[in-house]
């Protein structure tokens, strides 16, 4: 495909995370051309769009109003207009109620295009000096408290390396639930890519627990951690009964039941089976 404009097509177009200079050639060329944009926050890329001169109809497309803005969407389309799909930074579709657009239009026949750019955690992993070449992205934890614990749970077992979207407000709560659930780990902190700020931290989760004890979270972060090294379940406890197993975790500094989550990861088996041992052998108080 050209440069021309397919009508009635849908356009993911990636916009700059952070320095304008980000947004490439083809992209202001589709946010020139098509018909209509439908953004994240009409506030936030009506200034991206006026930085380069460019004016468009526009429409907000977000989390809250996409129930009632997809059959519009979608009947514009079907009649022949083109529209380019922008989040505030970054990727549409990517951690973004741009997604559910995309799979609507699949199902409608509606063509979708990719204009590919700027994307936090495919920088972030690529800075983070962690392994590149297995990963998950994991985008922000959910807040429900039942489903937030159960995929600290997965993350924990994960051999690949992870990726996550964390808010400042929420960092140090974050940071504190990983590593309850994996321990220590190697991590990468990046924040303010490619702005003045920039800033990443390569360091452990003791490390960046004690250093945001210290100072305040600024900006938006993504956290890189590695995975469970292999064979690091078999490094210590291969030959320990369950109760001394959680016995070595709360003399690191775990609590007890903290203790006994990290032990039912370990061996994968119920955090049932894990207390019962200890009530067999009495060997924890």
């Amino acid at each position: 495909m050209g440069n021309e404009i397919v009508k009635g097509a849908l356009y993911l177009v990636a916009t700059p995370i952070g320095n304008l200079g980000d947004l490439s050639p083809r992209a202001k060329h589709i946010l020139e051309s098509v018909d209509f944009v439908a953004a994240e926050d009409t506030r936030v890329s009506g200034k991206l769009l006026s930085c380069f001169s460019i004016s468009k109809p526009m429409i907000s497309y977000y989390e809250h109003n996409k129930e009632k803005r997809r059959e519009q969407l979608l009947r514009r389309l079907a009649a022949g207009e083109s529209c380019a799909l922008v989040t505030d930074a970054g990727m549409p579709a990517i951690s973004d109620p741009g997604a559910d657009m995309v799979k609507l239009c699949a199902q409608a026949g509606i063509l979708v295009f990719a204009v590919p750019g700027p994307c936090a955690a495919v920088a972030a992993l690529a800075l983070s000096g962690l392994d590149t070449t297995r990963f998950v992205f994991e985008g922000f934890l959910p807040e429900e408290k039942k489903i937030r614990k159960a995929r600290l749970e997965e993350i924990a077992l994960e051999k690949r390396t992870v990726i996550l979207y964390v808010s400042p407000h929420d960092l140090k709560k974050v940071l504190d639930e990983v590593y309850a659930a994996t321990g220590n780990r190697q991590i990468a902190l990046a924040r303010e890519l490619t702005k003045r700020n920039e800033e990443v931290l390569r360091i452990t989760l003791e490390q960046a627990i004690a250093y945001y004890t210290e100072n305040d979270p600024r900006g938006e972060y993504v956290l890189v951690m590695e995975g469970i090294p292999e064979g690091n379940a078999q490094s210590f406890w291969s030959q320990m009964e369950i109760a001394a197993h959680v016995k070595f975790y709360v003399e690191q500094g775990m609590s007890r039941m903290d203790a006994m989550k990290a032990v039912a990861r370990d061996r994968v088996v119920s955090k049932n089976t894990v207390y019962q041992a200890i009530l067999d052998e009495k060997q924890i108080k």
